[in-house]
C-alpha cells in the first residue's frame, strides 16, 4: 500500500504535488455546474433566461455545498492530526461519523426542498418569467443531492490519505460524464434546462459510485466499515466545530447571492441577475487554482502540527501565501486585459456583454486580497483553530460584503455597480484582517516554539 508522508521531504513539492490534481479535481468538480451554465446560455432564443434561471438556483446549491464541507471537510483536519499522532482508529470513527452525517442531511435538505419549492424559488429572487426555468432546474437537481454530498464530502478524505490523484478521479469521472450528456440532453433531445439537470445528477451518480467503491472495496488505507460503529454525539460535535467555518464560508456565499440576486432584481432586473451568474461563474473557474492551492496544503499543515513539527509548518504557510498572491496577481490581470472572453463563454447576447465586461473589472478589483483570506482561512482550519476561522469568515461576508451590498447602491449614481464594488471592498479589509492575525497567532508563535526547540 503506498503512503504519503507529509512529515518529510521538500514541503514546496508536497504541496504542489498535492495541490495538482486537487485543482484538476476541482476544476472537473466545477464543470458540474460551468459546463450546464455555457451549453445553457447558449440555448437559442431561451438562453438567457434559463441562465438567469440557474442562476436563481445558486444560493441553494451553495447551501447544500456548506453542509457537504460541514460535515465532510469539517472532519479531515481531525482525520489528519489523528493519523500524525498514529491514531487510525480515531481516524476511522472520525471518517465513519461524517458519513452518516452527510447521509441524513442529504435526505433532510432534499425533503424539505421538495415540500417548501415554490415559495423557496420565489424567496431566492425569481420572477414570473424566471420562475418556471429554476423549477425546470431544481425539481431534477435535488434527486442527486444525496449522491453530490456524499461523493463530495467524503472523496475529501482520500485526498487526507494522500491520495490526491485518487480523488482526481472522483471528479474527473463525473465531469466527463456530465460533458458529453450536456449536449446531447440539452440540444439534440430538446430538454433544454431540464437535460442540464439530469445530466449533472447522473454524473453525480457516477463520482459516488468510485468514491465508495475506494473505500469499501480497495485502495483505502483506511477503509469504511460499520461493524461494531457506535454513533457518538461528542464526536459529531468535534466535526461540526471544526466544519462550522468551512459551513459558515459557503452558507455565507448563499446569503450573499440571495442579497445580490434580490438587489440586482430591485435595481436593474433579470439581465443584470445574468451578469451576476456569468460574473460568479467566471469567479469560480480563476478561483479553483488558489482554492485547490490551499486545500492541497491543508493536509500538509495538519499532519506537521500533530507530528509537531513547527518549522515544516512555517515553511508550509509561506509557501501557501506565495502561491496564492502570484497566482491570484496573474488572474487578475487576464480579467482586466480580456474581460469579454471571460463573459463571451457563457452567452453571446449584446445586453450581457456590455454591461458585464464593465462590472466584472469592478468586481475582481483587490482579487489579490483574496488569497490573503484564503492563505489565513486553510491554515486556521487546517490547525482546527475554529474560534479564529469562524470569525474572519463572518467578517468578510456578512458584516462586510452583506451590508455593502445593501448600502452602496444608494450612495452611488449607479446603483448596479454600488452591487459589483462591495466584492473588491471586503476582500481588502477581510483578507488583511484574516492574514495577519493568523500571522500574529500562528506563524510567529510557531516559529518561537521552532527557536525553543533549537
Amino acid at each position: 500500500m503506498r503512503k504519503n508522508n507529509f512529515g518529510e521531504g521538500n514541503i514546496t513539492l508536497i504541496i504542489l504535488k498535492q495541490a495538482v490534481p486537487l485543482i484538476i479535481a476541482q476544476l472537473a468538480q466545477l464543470l458540474y455546474n460551468i459546463v450546464d451554465r455555457v451549453f445553457i446560455g447558449h440555448i437559442p432564443e431561451t438562453g438567457k433566461n434559463s441562465l438567469t434561471g440557474l442562476g436563481i438556483c445558486f444560493p441553494l446549491i451553495s447551501l447544500i455545498m456548506a453542509f457537504t464541507l460541514l460535515f465532510g471537510l469539517g472532519g479531515t483536519p481531525l482525520f489528519s492530526i489523528s493519523k500524525g499522532e498514529g491514531k487510525n482508529d480515531r481516524a476511522t470513527d472520525i471518517m465513519r461519523h461524517s458519513f452518516i452525517l452527510l447521509l441524513f442531511s442529504s435526505f433532510i435538505i432534499t425533503i424539505v426542498s421538495y415540500l417548501t419549492m415554490k415559495p423557496l424559488i420565489y424567496g431566492l429572487g425569481a420572477s414570473d418569467t424566471t420562475f418556471f426555468y429554476a423549477k425546470e432546474y431544481l425539481k431534477i437537481y435535488l434527486l442527486g443531492t444525496p449522491f453530490l454530498m456524499i461523493g463530495s464530502g467524503m472523496n475529501f478524505y482520500i485526498s487526507a490519505q494522500g491520495r490526491p490523484g485518487t480523488a482526481m478521479i472522483t471528479t474527473l469521472s463525473g465531469a466527463a460524464v456530465n460533458v458529453v450528456l450536456d449536449p446531447l440532453l440539452i440540444y439534440y433531445m430538446g430538454l433544454g434546462i431540464k437535460g442540464a439537470a439530469i445530466a449533472t445528477v447522473i454524473s453525480q451518480i457516477v463520482s459516488f459510485v468510485w468514491v465508495m467503491f475506494f473505500f469499501v472495496v480497495k485502495g483505502s488505507e483506511i477503509k469504511l466499515s460499520f461493524k461494531g460503529f457506535v454513533f457518538s454525539v461528542k464526536t459529531a460535535l468535534r466535526i461540526v466545530s471544526v466544519g462550522i467555518t468551512n459551513f459558515i464560508m459557503e452558507a455565507t456565499n448563499c446569503i450573499i447571492q440571495l442579497v445580490c440576486n434580490k438587489s440586482l432584481a430591485y435595481y436593474g432586473g433579470d439581465d443584470y441577475v445574468t451578469i451576476m451568474t456569468v460574473i460568479n461563474s467566471v469567479r469560480s473557474i480563476l478561483g479553483l487554482v488558489v482554492s485547490g492551492i490551499t486545500s492541497g496544503c491543508q493536509p500538509v499543515l495538519g499532519f506537521n502540527y500533530g507530528a509537531k513539527k513547527y518549522d515544516r509548518v512555517c515553511k508550509a504557510i509561506k509557501v501557501n501565501t506565495i502561491m496564492g498572491v502570484l497566482y491570484t496577481l496573474v488572474a487578475w490581470a487576464l480579467v482586466w486585459i480580456f474581460p469579454s472572453f471571460f463573459i463571451k463563454l457563457f452567452t453571446d447576447d449584446p445586453q450581457i456583454l456590455l454591461f458585464g465586461t464593465k462590472y466584472l473589472k469592478i468586481y475582481f478589483m483587490g482579487y489579490i486580497f483574496m488569497s490573503l483570506q484564503f492563505s489565513g482561512q486553510s491554515t486556521f482550519m487546517a490547525l482546527a483553530k475554529v474560534k479564529y476561522a469562524i470569525t474572519f469568515s463572518i467578517l468578510r461576508k456578512i458584516i462586510i460584503v452583506v451590508p455593502l451590498t445593501l448600502i452602496l447602491p444608494l450612495l452611488m449614481k449607479d446603483s448596479i455597480a454600488g452591487v459589483f464594488w462591495a466584492e473588491p471592498i471586503s476582500n481588502l479589509i477581510g483578507g488583511s484582517a484574516s492574514f495577519i492575525t493568523m500571522y500574529i497567532t500562528v506563524y510567529r508563535r510557531l516559529k518561537n516554539k521552532e527557536h525553543l526547540a533549537a
